[in-house]
């Protein structure tokens, strides 16, 4: 079939596809199309049209013709194939499906992020609680004299440093952010390191969490620094083990790469191991929330211990049943 006639024989369909495009580009081309213009055979007409580009390429038609019907088709697909963004709602699966679902099919390697947490945390607390100069082989005692102060009941602003004082709550939560954020990507960061950095870094944050903890209960500060603590720690010391997981699943990619290379396991354990730390960002950014606008605030100290405990229930019941749904992952 020669040129001319192909052309005028599907000139009816591609105009009536060029008056759709435009519609749905909102180009001005489009305005004196019918207001009751049907877009649903947009499809049908899409479809039609790269026939007919693969017809002229195969018989060798004109380069601009060509050229022409080839703009047509990339902006139909466009238009047919783009991906909406929808932030909000991505934001919400990712943080009601995916990430706990991501988190449970790693169950073991969060296990033992919270063991390599959360046991030296209580052993240190012990030790220094009955020998207060075992503090002093983790923390310098600069720090400890800085600390006995942000934590003297005596202070107006517990947890916070003298030099903090005048701060605005919001201020204090970027400094909350950027702190917390810090620890969660050294805990990610340092399964590179075949795993050995994440494990480090976990049982060197849970040895000095303990050490203060036990050092601050011996001077009795007990009664300034559990209420204080009570309240966001739910959230930052599960997204610490989280992150240390996430650097354990790296890791583990390199320990034991199964029947793939150590660069495609990697790659592989990667994915899970973004969705793991950007999970554990969410959480720590609530924990500043509740660092910053809570904590330090003048509820009493039982009011404070029962949000804490609320907390811990919230994020057990939240890391265990969300996302379940018809697939019981």
């Amino acid at each position: 079939m020669r040129q001319e006639r192909f052309e005028a024989e599907q000139a009816p369909p591609w105009d009536e596809y060029q008056r759709l495009l435009a519609r749905l580009e909102g180009r001005p081309s489009a305005r004196g199309a019918p207001s009751g213009m049907d877009l649903g055979g947009f499809p049908r007409l899409y479809r039609q049209l790269c026939a007919d580009y693969a017809l002229a390429r195969g018989r060798g038609y004109s380069p601009g013709l060509i050229a022409d019907l080839h703009d047509l088709v990339r902006r139909g697909h466009r238009r047919l194939y783009q991906r909406r963004s929808r932030p909000f709602a991505s934001a919400l699966v990712f943080a009601t499906d995916t990430f706990p679902r991501t988190l449970r099919r790693h169950a073991r390697l969060f296990w033992m992020g919270l063991g390599l947490l959360f046991l030296p945390m209580i052993a240190m607390g012990l030790a220094v609680h009955a020998d207060p100069e075992i503090i002093y082989s983790l923390i310098d005692s600069a720090q400890v004299a800085e600390l006995e102060s942000q934590y003297d009941p005596a202070g107006r602003k517990p947890g916070r440093e003298t030099d903090r004082q005048a701060d605005t709550d919001f201020a204090m939560f970027g400094f909350y952010i950027m702190n917390n954020i810090g620890i969660g990507f050294r805990g990610f960061a340092g399964g590179l390191l075949f795993g050995l950095g994440s494990a480090l870094i976990l049982v060197f944050n849970g040895l000095s969490i303990g050490a203060v903890a036990g050092h601050l209960t011996r001077l009795d500060h007990g009664g300034t620094f559990w209420p204080f603590v009570s309240g966001h720690g739910p959230y930052e010391l599960t997204a610490i083990a989280i992150s240390g997981a996430a650097g354990l699943l790296l890791g583990q990619a390199l320990l034991a790469p199964g029947n793939r290379t150590r660069l495609a396991a990697l790659r592989l354990n990667a994915r899970d191991a973004v969705i793991l730390v950007g999970g554990a960002a969410g959480m720590l950014v609530l924990a500043a929330v509740v660092e910053a606008f809570w904590s330090a605030g003048p509820a009493p100290a039982a009011i404070k211990y029962g949000v804490g405990a609320v907390g811990w229930v919230l994020v057990a019941l939240y890391l265990g049943l969300a996302g379940r749904g018809a697939r019981g992952s």
